[in-house]
């Protein structure tokens, strides 16, 4: 009876750990050098079974970063409503986000243009992370007029919803009036807070909100980890 190669038998046993939930979609593997230690083979063995459970799409290998377990990207429709809570549970997923920072400033001219403000005049700035399923997905910054709504910085150190923040601010609703995507590469903080390799492409969202009244309320640039989202266009949302 022919001997199953090493390689593959090493391949079996990650794949297993993987459906037990061991290692969950997104996570990493150990190095090479630990797997090659914990098996007793050279990294050479190590690299051929990573390198089948990539070509069956088992796992992903981001250069630089390591070895990850794959994950179904996202979907993420963007259209007339975007709202992050929204879509992640509509994808089935959990969302979560951490705030990195909020604070106020004065408009730079992009935002000043964007926002139909004077430069200088005062913003309101929220960074943060988005995840689903506990994976980060995305880095966020959005900018909003600190004139229609003075006590949003301090709503947004309660709340990370966006929407909910506003409507305790007096904005019921607000649509998106244009949206720009392009393809970006993450720098070396966007790679340790989406988990990816610096330089690897990310999917660029700049848009802009208005109230129903037309009032431009929140001019946001979102950086989509490339690999782990689907943006989907829709006509209205």
């Amino acid at each position: 009876m022919a001997r199953t190669p090493v390689w593959k038998s090493i391949a079996a046993t990650l794949e297993d750990e993987i459906l037990k939930g061991h290692y969950r979609p997104g996570d990493k593997l150990p190095t090479e050098a630990a797997l090659a230690a914990r098996f007793g083979v050279n990294r050479h063995t190590v690299r051929h079974a990573i390198a089948d459970m990539a070509g069956r799409g088992v796992v992903r290998s981001r250069r630089g970063s390591g070895v990850f377990v794959e994950t179904e990207p996202t979907e993420y429709p963007i259209g007339k409503r975007v709202r992050f809570h929204q879509n992640i549970r509509a994808s089935g997923r959990l969302p979560q986000k951490t705030v990195l920072r909020v604070e106020e400033r004065g408009a730079d001219l992009a935002e000043a243009k964007a926002l139909e403000i004077d430069p200088g005049a005062p913003v309101i700035v929220y960074e943060g992370l988005s995840f689903a399923e506990g994976q980060p997905i995305a880095h966020f910054i959005s900018v909003f007029p600190a004139a229609p709504v003075p006590g949003l910085a301090k709503t947004l150190e309660e709340v990370s919803s966006v929407t909910e923040a506003l409507k305790r601010n007096g904005i019921a609703d607000y649509v998106r009036s244009e949206t720009r995507i392009s393809v970006d590469h993450a720098s070396p903080t966007q790679a340790l807070h989406l988990k990816v390799g610096a330089g690897d492409a990310v999917l660029k969202s700049v848009g802009v909100n208005r109230t129903e009244g037309g009032l431009p309320i929140e001019f946001g640039t979102t950086w989509f980890a490339g690999d782990k989202v689907t943006l989907t266009v829709t006509a209205e949302g």
